[in-house]
């Protein structure tokens, strides 16, 4: 195949601009935050489960105390009765009976509160667990929040990015003949499509042409399509190319 030497250094500005391409969508596919984000949604749902067990032990002692204060509540209107029933009583039977009776609820009660102290702690030391659950899960969130607003400004500016590269190549692509750009094309897909000679070295590998195919690209005429021996690329000779 022949080109002229104009068009076959096109083609180095269309493989950086299909390198740039190739770089705008990964990031627009796969923004950097990704990765982050995810784990913090896998962390986030690890730390409501463990928000829903402390809730229910923070309820369950909250529901017990309830339990007490009510339970004291009862107990303290029997003695208020037995109190207003012994002030009454004339018959020292009876008296001894609600004295002893008193003496049971005072204890009750006392019995009781001691109880209520403990439950009240348990209340408390769940709350402040429930509540530091609760920030933890809310400096996730935030993180997450700050990510995922990061990510979208990165995809939506590498997908103008991309647009605009593609833009760029069809430009240039416009004025490059059909049967050479296809040969880059092709060449691309498999591998490298092309590669500048500089100093004897196809820049698309780094690797240094022999003696013998420096001397083939030599003698080649200036308008022929040359490939690298070493990555098939299409070499594009220019006064760097040391020949």
């Amino acid at each position: 195949m022949n080109a002229s030497p104009e068009h076959q250094r096109l083609l180095l500005d269309v493989a950086d601009l299909d390198r740039r391409i190739q770089q705008a969508e990964r990031a627009r596919t796969t923004p950097a935050q990704g990765p982050r984000i995810n784990e913090l949604a896998k962390e986030r749902q690890e730390q409501l489960r463990e928000l829903t067990s402390l809730t229910g032990a923070r309820d369950d002692a909250r529901t017990e105390l309830s339990r007490l204060e009510s339970d004291v509540k009862l107990v303290e209107q029997r003695r208020t009765r037995d109190s207003e029933r012994l002030a009454a009583s004339t018959n020292s039977k009876d008296a001894q009976a609600f004295e002893h009776e008193l003496a049971s609820l005072a204890k009750r009660v006392s019995d009781l509160e001691d109880m209520e102290l403990e439950v009240m702690s348990r209340v408390e030391e769940a709350e402040a667990a429930v509540a530091a659950q609760q920030a933890l899960i809310d400096l996730t969130t935030a993180e997450g929040t700050e990510l995922t607003t990061q990510a979208k400004a990165a995809v939506a500016a590498a997908t103008t990015e991309g647009e605009h590269l593609k833009r760029d190549r069809a430009a240039i692509t416009a004025s490059i003949p059909a049967d050479l750009l296809a040969d880059y094309e092709r060449r691309a897909s498999r591998g490298i499509g092309v590669g500048l000679l500089r100093r004897g070295t196809c820049e698309g590998c780094r690797m240094m042409l022999s003696g013998t195919h420096l001397n083939e690209v030599r003698q080649a005429a200036p308008d022929a399509v040359m490939s690298c021996p070493e990555c098939g690329a299409i070499l594009v000779r220019t006064d760097e190319s040391g020949l």
